[in-house]
């Protein structure tokens, strides 16, 4: 049966122009499994002669690490035995070519040359809840995108990808993977979530993340209003002028409280006036202009003193001239 079953699957793939063969392994439950094997590809009797065994979780894991794995195919020949598949440290470029595998939870993929997800990845592993990443060749985050369509997905790895340098990665796959619970083997916080929606929710953001122009955004960065309040306040500081700072130096010396000589002093070295000294310089500002116009007033009172006092001498002697005569 096995033979004519090998005979006709090379005959089919020979008349669609492969350059194959066919193999045939013991299956789950003793049965026959026939697939054909193409260049490179990974075959049947590979999955079926690689360790399968029970993890310390208790889940049944397949380890198929370390055989220059260059294309996923024929992972059918699994029938959806295994929670887990390790298929790190081989050379894998695209995440696809995935069966329908409805048992399958954790995949672990470290150490290859991922540089793309397939869009119907979710499609094909429903129950996916745990994939492993690390050390790949992911660069932009939109090729994370994919992912979202993974409805379960709760534990993410993209150590040592490119992608983690990019601005706002972590925000950006939160948001995307609204499940998700662990990221980089970091947990997901709340605020996390909160600020990852506020950044990407506008269609806006999600186009700069495709044109790869997200701005930057970091926990506990200053509001640009406590920046524009702080400009302000800088440039209503005016150093003080020669007569602040005599009246400064004024006001220590007729000081009652170390205290306020403290408070002088240190406005002496700031070079900020007290306010309670600029009113007190206004004010002497405008006694000054006041008193000039007092001084007038008093040079001409006292002009006119002055002349009535020199007009009485005048009369006196006068009045003393016409008394002699008469003597």
């Amino acid at each position: 049966m096995a033979a004519r079953l090998w005979e006709a699957m090379v005959q089919f793939g020979r008349g669609r122009g492969w350059q194959s063969d066919a193999v045939v392994a013991q299956g789950v439950g003793g049965r026959e499994v026939v697939a054909v094997r193409q260049g490179g590809g990974m075959m049947t009797d590979l999955i079926w002669k690689s360790p399968h065994f029970f993890n310390a979780i208790k889940e049944r894991e397949l380890d198929l690490r370390g055989n220059k794995i260059a294309v996923i195919e024929n992972l059918g020949a699994t029938e959806d035995q295994f929670d887990t598949i390790d298929l790190s440290d081989n050379e894998i470029v695209k995440l696809e070519n995935f069966p329908y595998l409805s048992r399958l939870g954790t995949l672990i993929v470290n150490n290859n040359r991922i540089t793309r997800i397939s869009s119907t990845i979710g499609e094909f592993l429903p129950k996916l809840h745990t994939l492993i990443c690390t050390n790949n060749r992911l660069v932009n985050l939109v090729e994370i995108d994919p992912l979202a369509s993974l409805p379960k997905l709760q534990f993410l790895s993209l150590l040592d990808n490119n992608i983690t340098k990019k601005p706002n990665y972590r925000l950006y796959v939160i948001y995307k993977l609204k499940a998700l619970r662990v990221l980089d083997f970091k947990k997901v916080k709340h605020k996390e979530r909160i600020e990852a929606e506020n950044m990407f929710a506008s269609k806006e953001a999600e186009e700069n993340v495709t044109k790869g122009t997200v701005k930057t955004s970091t926990l506990g960065e200053v509001p640009k209003s406590q920046e524009v309040l702080k400009e302000v306040q800088s440039s209503k500081t005016v150093a003080p002028t020669a007569e602040q700072i005599i009246a400064i130096k004024a006001a220590i010396v007729n000081s009652q409280t170390l205290e306020e000589v403290a408070r002088l002093e240190k406005a002496l070295k700031s070079g900020q006036l007290p306010v309670d000294l600029e009113a007190a310089n206004t004010g002497a500002m405008i006694i000054d202009g006041n008193s000039e116009d007092d001084k007038v007033v008093a040079d001409g009172k006292n002009a006119s003193n002055s002349i009535s006092q020199d007009a009485e001498p005048q009369e006196n002697n006068t009045n003393s001239a016409f008394l002699m005569e008469q003597d």
